[in-house]
C-alpha cells in the first residue's frame, strides 16, 4: 500500500514533529502545544483516509483491468482455436475432395465429421464449404449437381436456419460464383447458395483469397436469433503457395472457400459463464474498425453503477478489423470502511501518543535533573571506589608491614634461649599473628572480587603437587586432632593442567581448613576425578562387604562403612547430579573438566543452616564463631573463586554425621611440553624406587587404595591384602621365595582395628625371634602406617630392625624420605636434611643486598637471612640500589621492597636490568673487556620482589619489570627455600653427609 511504502518517510515526519514539540515543552510553550496536538491529530487522520482511499480506488482499477483482461484473452483463445479448426476442414478439403479423383468426399461425408468433430467447435454456429465456379463453367455445374446456383435473399443474412432454396431465385450473370456445395446439418439449407451474392460474403471472399488468410465479416444480425454474428472465411488453394505470392496467382490457384459464422453473444456468454467472478462487472464487445463509429458486438443497454472502465484490445486474426472490450462494475463500490477504521485509530493513537508525549516531556525535564545528580553521585561511587581500592592497598601494606616486624621478630626470638613458658608465650603470639595475616587475606579477596578486578592465571601446574602440599599445612592441625587427613587423584586426571595453581589451592585450602575446623574424629578425605569419569561411573555407594567389617577386639566395629575411618558419611552425589557438567557434555576437546570433593565426618550443617552457607560474614549458627571460630567469609570466597573457574560448587550434609563439599572446575590440558610448572616441593626422583614390589596390608579398601595411590606415584607396584591370614601367608611365601619377594610391606595400624597393625607387627616379630618359620629370604621392610604412633611404638619398629614408622597424612615427600631412609637408598640433599640445613647451606657467604624504606623490614629480612649464614647489606631506597648493583658488584641476589617513596622497586628494577643490558650488549660486541666488569660475560643479578601488598604486587607484574621471583611478606621458610634455591643452589651434597 501506498501509505505503508511511505511508512519511513512518516516515521521521520512524526520524529521530526516530536522533536519540534520536545523543543516547544521546554520553551514553557505548554497551551501552543496542546492547539499543535490536535490539529496534528487531524491533519495524520486526514492524510491516512486520503492515502488509503485513493489506495482502495487503486487496487479497485486494478482489479477491474485484471478481469477485463482476463475475459479478452479468454475470448481471443478460443476464437484462435476456432480458427485453427475451421483452417484444418479447409486443408481436409483441398486433399480429400480436390486432391483425390474421384472426391473422398461427398455431403454426407461432410456432414458426419462436421457433426462429428462439433465439440472441438463450441463457438460456431455452423460451418460449409462453397466451391469457386466461373460463369463458362456455371451450366457444366448445374447439371454436375442437378440444381442451380441460387442467389442470398438479401445481403446481410448468412448461414442462418431459416432459408428455403426453393424460394430463392436464381443467381444473375456474374464472372464467378461460390456456391455451397457441402455443409455442417444445422446449416444443410444453404447448399446451393452463391455466397458472392451477399455483399458481407463477397467482400470478406475477396480479402481471403487475395491476403491467403482467415477473413472477418463486420458484425451483422442473423437472422431468427437477431443476434450480431461476424463470417470467418478460409481461401481452399490448389497448391501451396509462397508467402510473396501475388493477387493473380492466388485467384489462379483458388479452389473454394470455407467459412464459418459464430454467433457472438453466445460465444461471450459461454465464456462467462466458465468464470466464478463473471457477476461482479459488465461487459461489452465492439467492432472498432472504425473508430469514428463502433458496431456493438455484446452487451446490454442498462446504465451501470461507478464511473470506473476499463478497455482491452482483441486481436481476432484478422488485421483489418479492430475489436475491444469495454469492462465496469456491476455494483457502486462499498464504503472504504478499513480506511475510515483505520483513520478513526490512527487520530486515537495520535492523541493517546501525544498526551504520552506530553507527560514523557515532563518525565525528561525531571529525568535530566535526575540525571545530573546521579552523574554526580556516580562520580563520587568512582571516586569512593578508588578510594576503597587505594585504601585497601593502604591498610594491607600498612597492617602486614608492622606485622611482618612482629612476626619476624618473633620467629628471631623463638631461635633464643628461651625457657618452655616464654617458647609458649613467644608460639601462642606468633599463630595470633599469623591468624590475623589470613583474616586481612581473606578480607582482600573478598573486596577484590567483588570489585572484578581478580584475574585467573593460565600456567602449567601439578594438581597432585597442590594437595600434597595442602596435606602439608594441615600436618600438624591433623596430627593433633587425631584425625585422618588423606587425598587421592584419579588415574585418567592428566599429571599437567593449564590453569591457576594458586587459586586452585586456596580452593581446597579453605574447604579442607573449614572441614578441619569442624571434625574432631575420623577424617577428612580429598579426591580429585574427571567428570566425565564420575558420570560414566553413576552413583556407588559405599561398600561394607564382610572383608571390612572384620574385628579384633572391639565388638562395636561390626557396624563399618566402606570408607576412610569406617564412619559414615554424607553422599556427595546429591550435589553433583545438580551440577551443569553432569547433566551436558562439552564440545571442546582440549578442556579438563575436574571434579573435586572434601570429606568429612564432622559436626554436619543443620538443615536451616544450609541456606546461609555460602553468605559472607555468616555462620551456621551464633554460636560457632565462638567456639569454632572463624569469620564466615571462607566459604563466600571459595564459592566465587570456583564460578570464576567455569565451576559450580555444592554440598551435602548430615547433622551429627558430616558434610561433603563438591565443586568442578575447567582447566585446559598441556598439549605442550611440561615447561616451567609451578610446584611447591620438589618431586622426589621416581627412578629411585622404579620396579619395586609393595605389600599393602589393610583390612579397609577405602584406606589402602590411598596408600597405593602414593605409591604408585613412585614407580612401586602393588599387592592388597586384607585380612591377617592372607597377610602372614604372603609374607611366608616372601620369605620362602625370591620370585615375588617385595621390597617393603606396608601395615595401616589400625588395619582391623585399633592397634591391630601393632599388634600384627608384634606378632611377626615374635615368629621370627622365635624361629618358628625357617626363611631362605631377608625379612622385607615392614613400615607401620598411623595417625598416632607413640614414642614407644616407635622407639620398638626401630630396635627390632624389621621396620619403621610413616606418620599420616601421607604425603609423597614423606613416603620417599622414609623408604630412602630405612632402605638405604642414596638421597639427595634436599631430601636427607631439613629444611633448616637446606637453607643453611645455600645462605652460606652468600652476598644479598636488601633494599626496604622501613627499617624493621630490613632488620627482620636481614636477621633472617643472616640466620642461615648470608651476608646481608641494607639499603633504603630504590636509588641506593641502583648504584650498589652497577656493575662489576658481589652481590649474589637481591631482595628488593616494591613500595617505596620517590621510586618503588618495580622502576628500581627496570633501571638495573637496562643498565646489565647495555653492559652485556657493549662485552657482546667487544666494545670493553669483560675483565673490566669482574671477568663475568653475562650480567643478570637476581632480584626478588619482597611486598606486604597483596593485591596490586602480582607474580606477572613482577614478571613484566625483569624481577625473578616473588615473596610476600612475612615470608618463611618453605617460601624463602622455594625462592632462592633455584638461582644460589649449587651442585649435589654428599648424601652421607
Amino acid at each position: 500500500m501506498q501509505f505503508f511504502n511511505n511508512s519511513a518517510q512518516f516515521k521521520i515526519n512524526m520524529v521530526s514533529i516530536v522533536m519540534h514539540l520536545r523543543y516547544w515543552k521546554l520553551s514553557s510553550c505548554k497551551m501552543s502545544y496542546k492547539k499543535t496536538l490536535v490539529l496534528l491529530h487531524k491533519a495524520i487522520s486526514g492524510c491516512i483516509f486520503l492515502c488509503m482511499y485513493a489506495d482502495v480506488v487503486a487496487r479497485r482499477i486494478e482489479n477491474l483491468a485484471n478481469m477485463c483482461d482476463e475475459r479478452a484473452r479468454m475470448l481471443q483463445d478460443q476464437f484462435n482455436v476456432s480458427m485453427n479448426h475451421v483452417q484444418a476442414l479447409a486443408i481436409l478439403v483441398s486433399t480429400f475432395h480436390h486432391g483425390k479423383n474421384p472426391s473422398a468426399i461427398d455431403q454426407k461425408t461432410f456432414e458426419d465429421f462436421t457433426a462429428r468433430t462439433t465439440f472441438e467447435r463450441p463457438l460456431m454456429s455452423g460451418v460449409a464449404y462453397a466451391l469457386k465456379v466461373l460463369h463458362s463453367e456455371r451450366e457444366q455445374f448445374e447439371q454436375q449437381h442437378g440444381w442451380k446456383i441460387k442467389k442470398m435473399e438479401a445481403g446481410d443474412q448468412s448461414l442462418v436456419h431459416d432459408y428455403n432454396p426453393e424460394k430463392l431465385e436464381p443467381s444473375p450473370v456474374q464472372d464467378e460464383y461460390a456456391p455451397v456445395i457441402f455443409s455442417q446439418e444445422t446449416v444443410k439449407h444453404i447448399i446451393s447458395v452463391d455466397m458472392m451474392s451477399g455483399k458481407e460474403d463477397h467482400d470478406n471472399i475477396l480479402r481471403s483469397r487475395a491476403t491467403g488468410k482467415g477473413a472477418l465479416t463486420s458484425p451483422f444480425k442473423l437472422l431468427k436469433s437477431n443476434h450480431l454474428g461476424v463470417v470467418l472465411t478460409f481461401t481452399v488453394y490448389k497448391y501451396d503457395l509462397p508467402p510473396n505470392a501475388t493477387p493473380e496467382e492466388r485467384i489462379h490457384a483458388t479452389l473454394g472457400y470455407l467459412g464459418a459464422s459464430f454467433d457472438v453473444p453466445s460465444l461471450v456468454d459461454k465464456l462467462l459463464e466458465q468464470l466464478a467472478s463473471k457477476q461482479k462487472i459488465v461487459v461489452r464487445l465492439y467492432d472498432t474498425t472504425n473508430h469514428t463509429s463502433p458496431i456493438k458486438m455484446y452487451g446490454s443497454d442498462f446504465t451501470v453503477s461507478g464511473d470506473l472502465q476499463h478497455i482491452s484490445s482483441i486481436d481476432f486474426g484478422d488485421p483489418t478489423r479492430k475489436h475491444e472490450m469495454h469492462c465496469r462494475f456491476k455494483h457502486e463500490p462499498p464504503l472504504p470502511w478499513s480506511a475510515i477504521i483505520i483513520s478513526a485509530a490512527v487520530a486515537i493513537i495520535v492523541l493517546l501518543v501525544g498526551h504520552i508525549i506530553y507527560a514523557t516531556l515532563n518525565s525528561l525535564e525531571k529525568a535530566e535533573q535526575d540525571y545530573i545528580v546521579m552523574r554526580e553521585l556516580k562520580g563520587q561511587a568512582e571516586a569512593a571506589d578508588v578510594a576503597k581500592s587505594q585504601f585497601l592497598a593502604t591498610v594491607s601494606h600498612e597492617i602486614r608491614t608492622p606485622m611482618n616486624g612482629v612476626l619476624g621478630m618473633l620467629q628471631m626470638l623463638m631461635d633464643t634461649e628461651l625457657d618452655t613458658t616464654q617458647q609458649d608465650f613467644v608460639v601462642t603470639a606468633q599463630e595470633s599473628g599469623k591468624a590475623l595475616i589470613n583474616l586481612i587475606n581473606e578480607v582482600l579477596d573478598l573486596a577484590k572480587i567483588e570489585s572484578g578486578r581478580i584475574e585467573l592465571e593460565a600456567v602449567p601446574f601439578d594438581v597432585r603437587d597442590i594437595l600434597d602440599n595442602v596435606v602439608s599445612l594441615f600436618y600438624e592441625k591433623s596430627q593433633a586432632k587425631g584425625i585422618e587427613l588423606a587425598v587421592l587423584v584419579s588415574d585418567q586426571v592428566p599429571d599437567v593442567l593449564i590453569g591457576d595453581p594458586w587459586r586452585f589451592r586456596q580452593i581446597i585450602t579453605n574447604l579442607v581448613g573449614n572441614s578441619m575446623k569442624f571434625t574432631e574424629r575420623g577424617h577428612i578425605f580429598v579426591q580429585v576425578h574427571l567428570v566425565e569419569e564420575l558420570k560414566r561411573a553413576g552413583n556407588i555407594f559405599y561398600d561394607v562387604s564382610a572383608q571390612n567389617r572384620e574385628v579384633l577386639d572391639d565388638p562395636d566395629n561390626m557396624k563399618l562403612w566402606n570408607t576412610l575411618s569406617g564412619l559414615e558419611v554424607a553422599d556427595s552425589w546429591k550435589s553433583l547430579e545438580n551440577f551443569r557438567m553432569f547433566k551436558t557434555s562439552t564440545g571442546e576437546t582440549d578442556t579438563i573438566n575436574l571434579v573435586v570433593r572434601v570429606e568429612d565426618t564432622g559436626i554436619g550443617i543443620t538443615k536451616n543452616a544450609q541456606l546461609r552457607i555460602f553468605t559472607p560474614f555468616m555462620q551456621a549458627d551464633s554460636s560457632t564463631s565462638r567456639t569454632y571460630g572463624g569469620t564466615g567469609i571462607g566459604l563466600s570466597i571459595t564459592k566465587r573463586l570456583v564460578e570464576l573457574m567455569g565451576g559450580e560448587i555444592g554440598f551435602t550434609s548430615k547433622s551429627g554425621v558430616g558434610s561433603t563439599f563438591s565443586f568442578t572446575a575447567i582447566f585446559k590440558e598441556n598439549r605442550k611440553g611440561p615447561g616451567d610448572i609451578k610446584r611447591y616441593y620438589f618431586e622426589p626422583t621416581p627412578s629411585d624406587f622404579q620396579g619395586m614390589r609393595a605389600l599393602i596390608i589393610d583390612g579397609r579398601n577405602a584406606r589402602a587404595e590411598i596408600t597405593m595411590y602414593h605409591l604408585q606415584r613412585l614407580g612401586i607396584h602393588c599387592n592388597l591384602v586384607a585380612t591377617t591370614e592372607s597377610a602372614f601367608s604372603a609374607l611366608l611365601e616372601a620369605c620362602t621365595s625370591s620370585k615375588s619377594n617385595p621390597n617393603m610391606v606396608l601395615v595401616d595400624t589400625e588395619a582391623w582395628g585399633k592397634g591391630s597393625g601393632f599388634a600384627f607387627y608384634r606378632r611377626l616379630v615374635d615368629l621370627q625371634l622365635k624361629g618358628t618359620h625357617k626363611s631362605s629370604e631377608p625379612m622385607p621392610k615392614i613400615f607401620l602406617l598411623g595417625t598416632s604412633i607413640s614414642p614407644a611404638e616407635s622407639d620398638y619398629l626401630r630396635l627390632t630392625g624389621y621396620g619403621d614408622c610413616i606418620r599420616k597424612p601421607l604425603r609423597l615427600s614423606t613416603i620417599a624420605a622414609s623408604f630412602r631412609k630405612t632402605l638405604g637408598i642414596g638421597v639427595t640433599r634436599q631430601h636427607n636434611r631439613d629444611q633448616s640445613s637446606v637453607l643453611q647451606s645455600v645462605l652460606t657467604g652468600k652476598q644479598i643486598l636488601v633494599v626496604d624504606d622501613n627499617a624493621v623490614n630490613r632488620k627482620v629480612a636481614a636477621g633472617s637471612l643472616k640466620k642461615y649464614g648470608a651476608i646481608v647489606t641494607c639499603v633504603d631506597s630504590g636509588n641506593d640500589a641502583i648504584d650498589m648493583l652497577k656493575p662489576p658488584h658481589t652481590f649474589d641476589a637481591c631482595f628488593m621492597d616494591v613500595q617505596m617513596p620517590e621510586m618503588d622497586g618495580f622502576e628500581a628494577t627496570r633501571l638495573i636490568r637496562s643498565v646489565e643490558k647495555k653492559i652485556n650488549d657493549m662485552i657482546q660486541m667487544g666494545e670493553v673487556s669483560a675483565d673490566n666488569y669482574g671477568n663475568k660475560p653475562h650480567w643478570h643479578v637476581p632480584i626478588l620482589a619482597m611486598t606486604a601488598d597483596v593485591i596490586q604486587a602480582t607474580f606477572e607484574k613482577c614478571m613484566e619489570c625483569g624481577m625473578d621471583g616473588y615473596v610476600s611478606k612475612p615470608f618463611e621458610e618453605q617460601q624463602l627455600y622455594s625462592a632462592v634455591a633455584h638461582f644460589l643452589e649449587t651442585g649435589e651434597t654428599d648424601p652421607t653427609s
